[in-house]
C-alpha cells in the first residue's frame, strides 16, 4: 500500500487484510497524515453498517477506539440494540457508552433524532478527549441522499450530500457498498440487527431506499465520487467568497453588502454570509434565498428573520444595509 504506513498489526488472512488496508487509506484521506495517531469514537447502531465499521476500525487501531450506541428509546427493542452492541465490545475488548437522552423526542422524528444523536456523540467525545467521531454512512446512503436532495432542487452545496469530513465528523465508508460491509459482517461472524425504521414506508429515505435497491441504472460509486467532486466545488466557491468579501473598502462592516455584477451563485454566497455575519442561526436557502434577493434587486426592504435589508444608492452603485428588525409591539390587552 503505497504512502500510508499501518501500525504493527497481528498476522490477518489476506481478504481480512484488504479490507483493514482499504479502510487504513480512506482514514487517512479523511482524518489527515496523523490518522494512526489519534483517537477514534465509532457511532455504533447495531446494523451490519456500524458493526463492520467498528470490527474495522478495531482490527486497525487497537486500543485507540472506543464505541457509543444512541439509543433514543422511541422504538422497542432499540435497548435490546444497545445491549448486544455493548455485549460485542465486552468481547472484543472495546470500550462502550450507551446515550440516551435526558427528554423524549419530539418535533419531525428522524431529524430531530439526528440532531440529537449527534448532540450527545459530541458530548461524549468531548468527555473522553476523543480525537474524531467516526460514522458507517456509505456509497448506497449517499446515492439516497442525492436523490432525496435532486427531488428538493437543491444545489451545488446540497448535491453534495453527505460530507466525508464535517468538523470533527469523519465518514471513511463512502466509496464502500452496503452490501460489501454486510458480507464481511457475516463473513467475520458479527453480530448485527437489521433497524426495522429503514423499512417503513412512512419514512421518506426508507422509501426512497426501497426503490433504489430494485435499479441498476445509477452507481452508488460513481454518484459518491461525484458527490465528493460537488464537495470541493462548494468549498472553492465559499473560499472565492471569503476572499472577495475582503477585497470590498468596508468589509468590517458586516452591515453591508455589495454586488460588483457577480455571476448568480456568488452573490447568493455573498448574500447568505453577510446575513449569516449579523445572525449565526439564521437558515435560508433554496426559494427563500430567491425571493430575498428578488425583492433587493427590485428595491424593495426585504425582511429575513430579525433582520432588514434596505437598498442604498451611493456614488459607488447600489449596495444594501442589513439592520435589526423593530420588535413587534404586544397587543394591548383588552
Amino acid at each position: 500500500m503505497s504512502g500510508t504506513m499501518l501500525p504493527p498489526q497481528k498476522q490477518k488472512p489476506a481478504a481480512e487484510a484488504s479490507a483493514v488496508d482499504r479502510l487504513a487509506v480512506d482514514l487517512a484521506a479523511v482524518a489527515g497524515a496523523d490518522w494512526h495517531r489519534l483517537h477514534y469514537g465509532v457511532a455504533v447502531s447495531g446494523g451490519p453498517d456500524s458493526m463492520a465499521l467498528l470490527w474495522l476500525m478495531a482490527a486497525l487501531l487497537p486500543g485507540q477506539v472506543r464505541a457509543a450506541t444512541v439509543d433514543h428509546g422511541v422504538r422497542t427493542g432499540s435497548d435490546d440494540e444497545a445491549r448486544m452492541v455493548a455485549g460485542y465490545c465486552r468481547r472484543e475488548h472495546v470500550a462502550h457508552a450507551t446515550l440516551r437522552p435526558a427528554a423524549p423526542i419530539r418535533g419531525s422524528l428522524q431529524a430531530a433524532a439526528r440532531a440529537e444523536r449527534y448532540r450527545l456523540l459530541e458530548t461524549w467525545r468531548a468527555e473522553q478527549a476523543i480525537d474524531h467521531i467516526v460514522t458507517a454512512h456509505h456509497a448506497d446512503d449517499q446515492l439516497e441522499t442525492i436523490v432525496m436532495r435532486l427531488n428538493r432542487s437543491s444545489g451545488v452545496g446540497g448535491l453534495a450530500a453527505i460530507r466525508a469530513r464535517n468538523g470533527v465528523v469523519l465518514r471513511p465508508l463512502l466509496h464502500w457498498r452496503r452490501a460489501d460491509l454486510v458480507h464481511l459482517a457475516l463473513e467475520q461472524d458479527i453480530p448485527f440487527v437489521d433497524d426495522p425504521s429503514n423499512s417503513d414506508d412512512r419514512f421518506d429515505r426508507a422509501r426512497l431506499r426501497q426503490a433504489l435497491r430494485s435499479q441498476t441504472a445509477l452507481d452508488p460509486e460513481a454518484a459518491a465520487r461525484s458527490a465528493g467532486w460537488l464537495a470541493e466545488a462548494d468549498d472553492a466557491i465559499d473560499w472565492a467568497v471569503e476572499r472577495l468579501v475582503a477585497a470590498w473598502p468596508d468589509a468590517s462592516d458586516i452591515a453591508v453588502i455589495r454586488d460588483d455584477g457577480y455571476p448568480p451563485e456568488i452573490f447568493r454566497r455573498v448574500v447568505t454570509q453577510r446575513l449569516r455575519a449579523n445572525d449565526p442561526q439564521l437558515s435560508l436557502r433554496g426559494a427563500s434565498l430567491d425571493g430575498v434577493i428578488a425583492a433587493m434587486r427590485a428595491g424593495r426592504r426585504a425582511m429575513v428573520g430579525a433582520l432588514l435589508i434596505d437598498a442604498v444608492r451611493g456614488l459607488e452603485g447600489t449596495i444594501w444595509r442589513i439592520s435589526a428588525a423593530p420588535r413587534r409591539k404586544a397587543p394591548k390587552k383588552p
